[in-house]
């Protein structure tokens, strides 16, 4: 029996059980930090207009958040090459922590909005520094996979936040900030705790291996690909989504403010759904098929989000965006490993293409808070919809990254 098993392991090959216990801690204190996030998703909105702000100020302060990550992820990528991925991922968390406990005490629009925008230090801290050691820490060929794993398990943790964040506004604004810091300092704990002591996740020397440069990667296509495509995922994921969902399901969809908990947790339901699914075939069959399918379901269903006229139709489309996400994210994270490489350092790289979601998450809200305020939701959502189009055009002409099977060869290096 036991042969007959490990026979049936080998012939199926590698699965996530493969991968290294560090990555399975980084994957807990991921979906830590996505519950307390989701918890906030739909007070962020209702907590901005409370001081009597608009549509685009409330959307102003998921900009600032984003604006502050984009300003500092060049830092964050000195600091983690200085001082390694985990003392980096703890501080940071750290920081996010006490930024959402004071959001919970602010007492005007300006203060929310400083309290908020200070978190997004704290955020890229902990983004460029968690995904180093996702890369650093990756099988070649589990790439695609550990990347689904740390996603799905921050998309899990957003379906329950919304859910239980759309009941704490019924009582209290504030209440949800609170609850979002202490859920920090926990995954700040669990991820000192459980890698302080780890040789796997302990910095390398400077000399241990040499740094991709940003040059290097900005004459690859598949990286400028996987930048613009990020940008609109950065738009519409991380920014529109959060600061238009909100208000649309109560002001033109007329349902209560706890529904549009449950929207956002529809989204990451279907996201979620798709992640595990997504990083499995990515390793077997390439990225580039997957972002390009990501990409068309992603836009098209988040287009469509405007034109829904009852909150069925809108769950439904929400529950496709999802999947488009889902879709593509996995093989969009695991094309970016597979230009840098395990060999190399790539703080700088990192940086770059989270500065291209920030910088999405800073322009959507913006913008699509405008069209919103000045045209239409229908106006706001096709826009969104329409970034997807960006990142489209450019890996279609983009060269698959995959490296081959059971090697991990150096990246492209070919601008064609």
């Amino acid at each position: 029996m036991a042969s007959g098993a490990a026979s049936e392991k080998t012939s199926r090959g590698p699965g996530i059980s493969d991968l290294p216990r560090e990555i399975w801690i980084l994957v807990a204190g991921s979906f830590i930090v996505a519950v307390g996030m989701g918890i906030v998703a739909p007070a962020l909105p209702a907590f901005a207009t409370s001081f009597d702000v608009g549509v685009t100020a409330a959307g102003f302060i998921v900009s600032a958040f984003a604006m502050m990550r984009l300003i500092f992820a060049p830092l964050s990528g000195r600091l983690v090459s200085a001082a390694g991925e985990r003392t980096i991922y703890v501080i940071g968390i750290t920081i996010v922590g006490i930024s959402s406990t004071a959001c919970a005490f602010a007492d005007s629009y300006w203060q929310l909005l400083v309290f908020r925008a200070l978190g997004g230090i704290g955020s890229t801290m902990f983004t460029v520094s968690g995904v180093g050691l996702l890369i650093r820490l990756s099988p070649p060929h589990l790439r695609g996979r550990a990347s689904g794993l740390w996603a799905t398990s921050f998309l899990l943790g957003n379906i329950s936040g919304p859910i239980v964040g759309g009941l704490m506004v019924g009582y209290s604004l504030r209440l949800p900030f609170v609850t979002y810091g202490i859920a920090l300092f926990g995954a700040a704990f669990l991820g000192w705790f459980m890698l302080r002591k780890s040789t796997l996740a302990a910095p390398l020397g400077d000399d241990a291996t040499p740094a991709m440069p940003l040059g290097e990667a900005l004459r690859m296509r598949s990286y400028i690909a996987a930048l613009l495509s990020n940008f609109g995922t950065g738009w519409a994921v991380f920014g529109v989504r959060i600061a238009l969902v909100p208000l649309f399901v109560v002001e033109a969809l007329k349902a209560p403010q706890s529904m549009s908990g449950i929207a956002l947790s529809v989204f990451a339901a279907g996201n979620a759904g798709a992640l595990l699914v997504s990083g499995r075939m990515a390793d077997r069959h390439g990225r580039k098929p997957l972002v390009l399918i990501g990409l068309v379901v992603q836009g098209v269903a988040t287009a469509s989000l405007g034109f829904t006229d009852s909150v069925p139709l809108f769950l439904a489309a929400s529950l496709i965006a999802g999947m488009g996400a889902g879709v593509l994210n996995p093989a969009q994270n695991a094309a970016v490993a597979d230009i840098i490489g395990g060999n190399r350092r790539g703080g700088t790289v990192l940086a770059t293409f989270q500065q291209s979601a920030d910088l999405g998450a800073i322009l959507g809200p913006l913008i699509a808070g405008a069209l919103a305020d000045t045209v239409s939701y229908q106006a706001a959502f096709l826009v969104t919809g329409a970034t997807a189009a960006l990142g489209l055009l450019a890996w279609v002409g983009a060269p698959e990254t995959r490296p081959r099977p059971e090697s991990d060869p150096e990246p492209q290096r070919a601008t064609a």
